[in-house]
């Protein structure tokens, strides 16, 4: 099954300016990857995304030359191609479940890797990219909008997600009675919280949800097997100071997303949702 997931832009917040999540579930292939998150969900991804405030070179020269700089470092990255909206994207095969791939947008310079061996493979690649795109693409701090970094869970279930989710996390006590009512099923539940880590809000955490389960799948009792996705991303906005560079902000991030997921979302979030499931 063959799968493109993309968490949209929100002007209120993150996440973040269109982190595009590529998921692809080989049909027959074992997946062999490890890494430190593994074992807590069906499929682990690290993406990085740099939203610019200007328009990103888009002629032929310098579009080929970034995306063979990438390709030198990773040569099994070979599969490069335009959307129809005009985007570009080269990626590794997808048959293993572990690939890289990375995507340049008219705003955006896009990096992500699913199901890597280990955190630091994922995050040498974004830091590649961030490293050429001053070079190859005139990108400068002072030109950043912000710079995001997703750490993504997928867990595949047939069902409705949002009752899974109110059955693996529970509901505020202010909303209990709510889901008590005789004959209520529940259509949308996808908890969501942003926090600000720093006084002017620049430098900023989100935990979500994101459920696939619509009103009509529902009310026909018919589920497809889809991906519930949690999501932990952090985000630095606006321009870089002088003395800050694009992988010094991405290791903070990165530093942000770890200490996360081990004290606010492995336990409370991820573990419950995987010992649900698996009692379904």
């Amino acid at each position: 099954m063959s799968r493109y997931a993309s968490v949209s832009p929100d002007n209120s917040g993150l996440p973040m300016v269109g982190l595009t999540t590529f998921i692809f579930r080989p049909a027959i292939a074992e997946v062999f990857c490890m890494n430190p998150y593994a074992s807590l969900s069906d499929d682990f991804y690290v993406n990085m995304n740099l939203s610019t405030e200007m328009e990103l070179p888009a002629n032929r020269e310098t579009v080929l030359h970034y995306f063979e700089q990438v390709q030198k470092t990773y040569p099994t990255m070979r599969n490069f191609y335009s959307r129809e909206r005009g985007d570009f994207v080269l990626e590794e095969d997808k048959e293993r479940g572990c690939y890289r791939w990375c995507t340049l947008e008219s705003r955006r310079v896009c990096s992500g890797q699913v199901n890597p061996e280990n955190i630091e493979d994922a995050m040498k690649q974004h830091k590649l990219v961030l490293e050429l795109a001053p070079y190859a693409l005139s990108v400068s701090p002072m030109d950043c909008e912000a710079l995001d970094l997703l750490y993504g869970f997928d867990f595949i279930y047939r069902g409705n997600h949002n009752q899974l989710l109110s059955e693996a996390l529970g509901v505020g006590p202010a909303f209990e009675r709510l889901v008590e009512l005789p004959g209520a099923t529940i259509i949308n539940y996808e908890p969501t919280i942003t926090v600000a880590l720093d006084e002017e809000c620049r430098l900023q955490c989100r935990l979500s949800v994101e459920a696939r389960t619509n009103a009509y799948q529902i009310r026909m009792g018919e589920y497809p097997e889809e991906q519930l996705s949690v999501y932990v991303t952090a985000r630095q906005y606006g321009s870089l100071s002088p003395a800050t560079t694009f992988v010094q902000t991405l290791d903070r991030l990165s530093q942000i997303c770890q200490e996360m997921l081990e004290n606010h979302v492995i336990e409370q979030i991820l573990q419950p949702l995987q010992r649900t499931i698996s009692m379904k």
